[in-house]
C-alpha cells in the first residue's frame, strides 16, 4: 500500500524534473527570440508611468504610447551617441598617453620585478657562499698531485704511454681562400603583404555589418514595446484567462503586485543611476579626468548590473587616470570619488527608495546574476534582478510556486520561535543572544517572552511528547535557554562554576536553574525580608517545567521594571520565612502554562493564598498551552481577582495597580 502511494509522488517529481529541464532548454536555445521580448516587457514597465501621465494630459492611447516610445528612443540614442563620440575622441588621444603608460610600467617593473630579481640573486649568492667551504672540504683527492714525477705521470699502469701525455695533432694550415660552397649565404629578403585600400562602399559595408546586429535587436525591441503598450489590457486579460478565470482575485493580485513592484523598482533605479552619473560627471570634471562624460555615462549604464557594474567603470576610469597623470594622485582621486558616490547611493539613497520594496535577498540577486548571465549572456546579467523579482512575486501568490518565494525572497524562512528552537538544538546561544538584544531594542522583554520564548518551548514540548528529541538535545536546549535568559535579563551568576551548572542540569529544569542563579546573587529569599508593607510581588509556579520557566520570566520582567518580584513554589508556601514582615505581600501571580487538570487543581492553591494573604490581589496568569487559544473558561483560574493571558498582560496589570496606589 505504501509503494502504491509513493508512485504518484515519484511521478510528480519526475514530471517536475522534466519540466525544469524543458524550461531551461527553451530559455537557452530560444534566447534570440526571448531576449528582445523580455527587454521590451521590462522597458514597458519603465515607461508605463510616462504613458499614464500623457493619457492624463489628454493624449489618446496610440499617441501617448508613440510619444513615450519616442522619448525613450531619443534618450537611449543620445546616451549611445555621447558614449560613441567620447570613445572616438579617447582613441585619438591614446598615442599621447603612450609615454606616460611606458613610464608607469617601467616604475612598476622597477619596484616589483627588479627588486624581486635582486633579492633572488642576493639569496642565491649567499646560499652559494655557504655551500663553497663544504664543497672544498669534501672534494676527492686529484690523481695528479704536485710532486709527482713527470715520467710517472706520463706512463700508464701497463707501461704504455699515457694518452694524456701524447702530443696533440698538428692542425692543417689555413688555405688562402675558403672552399667553394654550393649555396649562397645571402640574408633573406623580407616580404610584406599589404591589403589594397578599401573603397568607400566597402567601408560603409563593414560599418553597417558591425552595427547591424545591435540595430536589429533594438528595432525588434522597439516594435515589440509599442505593441505591448498598446495591447497591455488585452495581454493582461489573456494571461488571466490562461491562468484560469476561477480565481480572478488571486490572478489580478499577482499581476498588480508584479507590475507595481517592477515599475517602482525600475523608475527608482533609473533615477538613482541618473543621479550617480551626474555626480560622477561633475566630480571627474573637477578633478581633471579627461572624457568625464564618457565615464559618467558608462557608470550610469553599468550600474544596472548589480554589485559589480559600477566598479567595472571605476577600474576603467582609474586606468585612464594612470595613463594621463605621471603620478598616482589622479588615480587615487578617481577611485575615492567612485567609492564615496557609490556608498552614498547604495547605503543612503537606495534603501529609502526601494531598499525593501523588491523583496529579494542579497544572495538570490547574486545567484540570479550568475544564472541569467549563463543563459543569456550580458543581457541576462542586466535583466537578472527584474526577472528574479517576477519569480518571487509569482511564488508569493501562487501556492504551487511557493518554493521560489522561500528560496529567493527576503522574508524569513523560519518564524522567530522556530529559529530560536533550531538554534537551541544547535546550542548556538551567541546568535540567539544577539537576536534577542536586537529585538529588545524596539520591544520589551515581556513581548519577547510571549512571542518568541514561550512558542519555542511549545515546539520543544511537541518533540518531547512525540519522543523525537534525545536526552543530549534536551540538555542543549535547556542550557541554551538558561544562557539566553540570563544574558538578556541581567541575572547571570559570576560565581557559578561550570561543573556545578552541568550537574544541576540533570536535577532541575531551566526555570529552577535560573532561580538558583538569582539566589546565588541576592540570597535564598531573593531579597531582604524587612521591607515596607505591600512592596513584594509573589509569583507562584504550579509546578510543571514550563510553569517554573514562565514564572521565572515573569519575575525577571517585573524586576526589570524595579518591582520587587520573587519566585516561589507550592513547597515554599508550606515553610515561609519566620522573619517575614506581615503585610509585605501586596500581589500574588499564580502562573499556569498547562491547560487542563493542572488548572483545576490550582483552585485549592488559590484558596490557601486567599486565606494567607487576605489583603493581597490575586492574579491568575493562564498562558496558552501547546495549542494557542484565546479566552474561554480554561484561561481563567477560579477564585482570582484578575486574569492575564500573557506575560505582557500580567506586567500591565501590575503597573496599572501600582500607578493607582501611588495616586491614592
Amino acid at each position: 500500500m505504501s509503494e502504491e502511494s509513493s508512485l504518484p509522488k515519484l511521478r510528480d517529481r519526475a514530471l517536475g524534473i522534466v519540466a525544469t529541464g524543458t524550461i531551461l532548454a527553451i530559455l537557452y536555445f530560444g534566447r534570440e527570440v526571448l531576449v528582445p521580448i523580455t527587454l521590451a516587457v521590462i522597458l514597458s514597465l519603465l515607461i508605463s508611468p510616462l504613458v499614464r501621465a500623457l493619457r492624463r494630459l489628454g493624449l489618446g492611447p496610440t499617441s501617448s504610447v508613440l510619444a513615450a516610445v519616442l522619448v525613450l528612443t531619443v534618450a537611449l540614442g543620445a546616451v549611445a551617441s555621447v558614449i560613441g563620440v567620447q570613445v572616438a575622441h579617447m582613441v585619438k588621444s591614446l598615442p599621447q598617453y603612450e609615454r606616460t603608460i611606458r613610464h608607469k610600467l617601467y616604475k612598476v617593473n622597477e619596484l616589483t620585478v627588479d627588486r624581486l630579481a635582486a633579492f633572488t640573486s642576493q639569496t642565491e649568492r649567499l646560499v652559494g657562499e655557504s655551500r663553497e667551504p663544504r664543497a672544498a672540504s669534501e672534494a676527492p683527492p686529484s690523481s695528479l698531485t704536485p710532486g709527482t714525477p713527470a715520467d710517472a705521470q706520463g706512463t700508464a699502469a701497463d707501461g704504455s704511454p699515457d694518452a694524456a701525455t701524447q702530443p696533440a695533432p698538428v692542425p692543417a694550415p689555413l688555405s688562402a681562400s675558403p672552399p667553394a660552397r654550393p649555396y649562397s649565404s645571402a640574408a633573406p629578403i623580407p616580404v610584406e603583404v599589404h591589403q589594397p585600400p578599401l573603397s568607400p562602399l566597402q567601408v560603409v559595408e563593414r560599418v553597417l555589418g558591425s552595427m547591424w546586429v545591435p540595430l536589429e535587436t533594438a528595432g525588434i525591441v522597439i516594435v515589440v514595446l509599442i505593441f505591448v503598450l498598446l495591447e497591455r489590457e488585452s495581454v493582461r486579460d489573456r494571461f488571466i484567462r490562461l491562468a484560469g478565470p476561477a480565481d480572478l482575485r488571486a490572478t489580478t493580485l499577482v499581476l498588480n503586485d508584479a507590475g507595481e513592484r517592477l515599475s517602482r523598482f525600475f523608475v527608482s533605479q533609473f533615477a538613482v543611476n541618473l543621479g550617480v552619473g551626474l555626480a560622477l560627471w561633475l566630480g571627474l570634471a573637477l578633478i581633471g579626468l579627461p572624457h568625464a562624460t564618457l565615464w559618467a555615462a558608462l557608470a550610469a549604464v553599468l550600474r544596472f548590473v548589480p554589485y559589480v557594474g559600477v566598479w567595472i567603470a571605476a577600474v576603467i576610469s582609474a586606468a585612464l587616470a594612470a595613463a594621463v597623470d605621471p603620478g598616482w594622485t589622479l588615480v587615487l582621486l578617481t577611485l575615492g570619488l567612485f567609492t564615496v558616490v557609490e556608498l552614498i547611493a547604495g547605503q543612503l539613497v537606495e534603501p529609502q527608495l526601494y531598499g525593501h520594496s523588491t523583496g529579494l535577498s542579497p544572495l538570490s540577486v547574486v545567484v540570479a546574476a550568475i544564472f541569467w548571465s549563463w543563459i543569456w549572456g550580458p543581457v541576462g546579467l542586466v535583466v537578472s534582478t527584474p526577472l528574479t523579482l517576477c519569480l518571487v512575486v509569482m511564488g508569493r501568490h501562487v501556492k504551487a510556486l511557493r518554493l521560489l518565494d522561500i528560496l529567493l525572497g527576503d522574508s524569513q524562512a523560519l518564524t522567530m520561535p522556530e529559529r530560536f528552537y533550531q538554534r537551541a538544538l544547535s546550542a548556538d546561544s551567541d546568535e540567539l543572544i544577539a537576536n534577542a538584544r536586537a529585538y529588545l531594542k524596539h520591544d520589551s522583554l515581556a513581548a519577547y517572552s510571549d512571542f518568541v520564548l514561550m512558542p519555542a518551548l511549545r515546539l520543544a514540548a511537541f518533540d518531547l511528547e512525540r519522543r523525537t528529541i534525545t536526552r543530549e538535545q534536551q540538555l542543549k536546549v535547556r542550557q541554551t535557554i538558561v544562557t539566553v535568559i540570563a544574558a538578556i535579563s541581567g541575572g547571570r551568576s559570576r560565581f557559578t562554576r561550570r561543573r556545578h551548572a552541568m550537574s544541576m542540569l540533570d536535577q532541575m529544569n531551566a526555570g529552577r536553574q535560573l532561580r538558583q542563579q538569582r539566589e546565588q546573587l541576592i540570597g535564598r529569599w531573593q531579597g531582604p525580608l524587612a521591607v515596607p508593607p505591600g512592596s513584594i510581588m509573589l509569583c507562584l509556579s504550579m509546578g510543571s517545567m514550563s510553569d517554573d520557566l514562565a514564572t521565572e520570566l515573569l519575575v525577571r520582567i517585573l524586576r526589570d521594571k524595579q518591582i520587587d518580584a520573587r519566585h516561589v513554589s507550592v513547597e515554599d508556601l508550606k515553610a515561609p520565612p519566620p522573619e517575614a514582615v506581615p503585610g509585605s505581600v501586596s500581589m500574588v501571580f499564580v502562573v499556569s502554562s498547562t491547560p487542563g487538570d493542572e488548572r483545576q487543581a490550582a483552585g485549592a492553591a488559590v484558596e490557601q493564598l486567599r486565606a494567607r494573604f487576605a489583603h493581597a490581589l490575586l492574579i491568575g496568569v493562564c498562558l496558552p498551552g501547546l495549542v494557542l487559544q484565546q479566552g474561554g473558561s480554561d484561561s481563567i483560574l477560579p477564585g482570582t481577582d484578575k486574569s492575564a493571558s500573557s506575560l505582557v498582560d500580567a506586567l500591565q496589570i501590575c503597573v496599572d495597580w501600582l500607578e493607582e496606589r501611588t495616586k491614592t
